[in-house]
């Protein structure tokens, strides 16, 4: 997402997915992802994500309602490449809309998109929420073929899926891939995004990434929001990108 900050500001996006998950476990009304997301935003988070599924696991439509509402910082909703979710884009209108692959059996979004299979479905999913107005990225893998591919559907943003560096840090290859994949996304003309199981822990070689000028980061954030509070679990983030870059 855009953002005002400085050339050499690392914008980090918090996802509040999981708020939903652990109220969705007992079907009450808290805690609020609305209310989250603004705690988020008071501890400094340049922007929110959320991923309304087509199963509605976590989020909710009324919980994507609620948080347009009351956020001042950017929003992007996260969403399969569907005539519903396309529709529901155009209706709430969020700052972005970051097109993610979905598959009910999975527990969390195991990899990237394939922009490469029905591109001209892609391209037409783009060109509506273009049309709309709403800022677009597609959620990929570090791979060459699947970044000039959204250049070539006309992305404005990738967003380069980090789980398998996530899961297999000591791995150099893992980063390298990362790094490769966002010079070459910056080369195309993309923005560059990045996400997917990062930690304080692991957080800081990615972040050190200079193509990459967003991160989207979620359950980390929660789970450490059980023991010390969700404003502090941003700040802990926070102070780990600033240690990187």
């Amino acid at each position: 997402m855009e953002s005002t900050s400085g050339p050499g500001h690392l914008r980090l996006c918090i996802n509040i997915d999981h708020v939903a998950t652990i109220r969705q476990a007992r079907h009450a009304d808290e805690p609020d992802p609305a209310a989250a997301a603004v705690a988020c935003e008071a501890a400094g988070a340049d922007g929110i994500t959320a991923h309304l599924r087509e199963d509605r696991r976590h989020i909710q439509d009324a919980d994507v309602d609620a948080i347009l509402r009351v956020i001042r910082t950017p929003f992007n909703l996260e969403m399969a490449v569907t005539d519903e979710m396309l529709a529901i884009a155009e209706r709430l209108r969020p700052h972005q809309v970051t097109l993610v692959p979905e598959r009910r059996e999975e527990v969390t979004t195991e990899g990237g998109l394939d922009v490469t299979h029905d591109a001209a479905r892609m391209r037409a999913a783009l060109a509506r929420l273009d049309a709309a107005g709403i800022r677009t990225s597609l959620f990929i893998d570090p791979d060459p073929r699947m970044i000039d591919q959204a250049a070539a559907l006309g992305a404005a943003a990738i967003e380069l899926h980090t789980g398998r560096y996530a899961h297999a840090s000591a791995d150099p290859a893992t980063l390298a891939a990362l790094r490769d994949g966002a010079r070459r996304a910056r080369a195309a003309g993309l923005a560059v995004h990045a996400g997917h199981g990062l930690t304080v822990r692991n957080v800081g070689p990615v972040a050190a990434i200079t193509e990459i000028e967003e991160l989207n980061i979620g359950h980390t954030i929660v789970s450490r929001a059980v023991f010390v509070g969700i404003e502090a679990a941003v700040r802990e983030m926070e102070r780990a990108l600033s240690r990187a870059r």
